[in-house]
């Protein structure tokens, strides 16, 4: 009986998670590619936010691959916002002269204390200041393409949205590891245009989004949803998507996606992971609290028929094998289409390794971030 009740929860879980693969890869092979029009003359008056903390080392690459886009100089501001950084990063802000370029300091706004939304207080501060009427989100750490605001312009015009979410890919790897974040990532990006494209999923990163100003002060920025350090993009977008129902839009173009590096150990990765799966549980949209969670059950359970072995012997060792199988060949189908897409065939040749440590980070971080309910993230203990 208990044999019958293992293999009958299995087949669930496994048919649950092919379906959900299923869609993500029709769904993310429906969304249109979406490419610049040669003649394009944008009117979309832009501000860029950066908010930084500790971000000296990479920051300036940063701000000069936003000063150096092909979109119309005077259309365009760039807001950096310190948050309370403890190295230069200010200094190397202020060391770019460029009229389109301004410092903002947190610290003279939010003296720091028992606060947790840091990041969202920042974006805040950079809304209030702006002159543009799309706020262009991408983190400090990241470099973006030169056609990068003409292309989210253009989407911002032309698809009639409110939010706009863009892809991430990592580079510049340089171990097994980091290989694997960046796979994994193809396939975040994958399901991200997918839920959009379906309107089941509202999913998004902070590196690259934009959204119109009054849709910010339409659904009363980040009220409600400030408990969370993190949050500032899938919470905010979710949001949004309640208040404009289908005017949420995935800008899927190669030459739009924004780069930035993997984390280089288990502790960097785990923390940032942890941080990301800490917020799900206030999720506005619970279809993405349950959508995640059958991928977290179904990785448990392969782990579980490990752990059966030595009561159901090589039924349990078969049951491992098919689970395995069955995802590792669901997640290759689904894989191939977006590395192809961002052009980095050469990751497959980590798929293997990757898919051990994606159940392992899968089952481990979704599984802390229900019992640990603080987190090291840039100095600080958050929630």
């Amino acid at each position: 009986m208990g044999e019958s009740i293992v293999l009958i929860y299995s087949i669930l879980l496994a048919g649950v998670y092919a379906g959900l693969m299923y869609r993500y890869r029709r769904d993310w092979l429906a969304t249109p590619i979406f490419r610049l029009q040669p003649h394009f003359q944008p009117h979309t008056r832009i501000t860029v936010l950066i908010p930084a903390r500790n971000e000296a080392a990479q920051i300036e690459d940063c701000v000069r691959s936003v000063l150096a886009q092909d979109y119309p100089a005077d259309l365009f501001e760039v807001i950096v916002i310190d948050d309370h950084s403890e190295d230069d990063t200010a200094a190397k802000v202020t060391s770019i002269a460029d009229a389109r370029l301004s410092l903002l300091s947190l610290a003279e706004h939010l003296p720091p204390g028992e606060h947790q939304a840091y990041k969202k207080k920042a974006i805040e501060l950079g809304i209030q200041k702006a002159k543009g009427e799309l706020i262009v989100c991408t983190d400090a750490d990241c470099l973006v393409p030169p056609s990068w605001l003409s292309l989210l312009a253009q989407y911002y015009e032309t698809e009639s949205v409110k939010f706009i979410a863009a892809p991430v890919n990592f580079y510049q790897e340089s171990s097994a590891f980091e290989y694997f974040q960046s796979l994994d990532f193809t396939g975040m990006m994958g399901i991200t245009a997918a839920g959009i494209r379906g309107s089941y999923l509202h999913m998004c990163n902070g590196a690259n989004l934009a959204y119109a100003r009054d849709a910010f002060y339409a659904v009363d920025g980040f009220r409600g949803i400030d408990q969370r350090a993190s949050g500032d993009d899938m919470m905010l977008l979710q949001k949004i998507a309640a208040r404009f129902p289908g005017q949420i839009g995935f800008l899927k173009s190669h030459a739009a996606t924004v780069r930035t590096c993997a984390q280089p150990n288990w502790t960097a990765f785990y923390r940032q992971r942890l941080r990301w799966a800490s917020k799900s549980r206030d999720y506005p949209e619970w279809r993405a609290t349950v959508m995640l969670g059958m991928v977290f059950l179904f990785c448990v359970q392969i782990l579980l028929s490990i752990l059966l072995v030595p009561w159901l012997g090589w039924l349990a060792v078969g049951l491992t094998f098919s689970l395995f199988l069955c995802k590792a060949a669901i997640d290759y189908w689904f894989l191939r289409s977006t590395a192809q897409f961002f052009q980095r065939q050469d990751l497959l040749r980590y798929f293997w390794s990757a898919q051990v440590w994606h159940i392992l980070y899968i089952v481990s971080v979704g599984t802390m971030a229900n019992l640990v309910s603080r987190y090291q993230w840039k100095g600080r203990t958050t929630r």
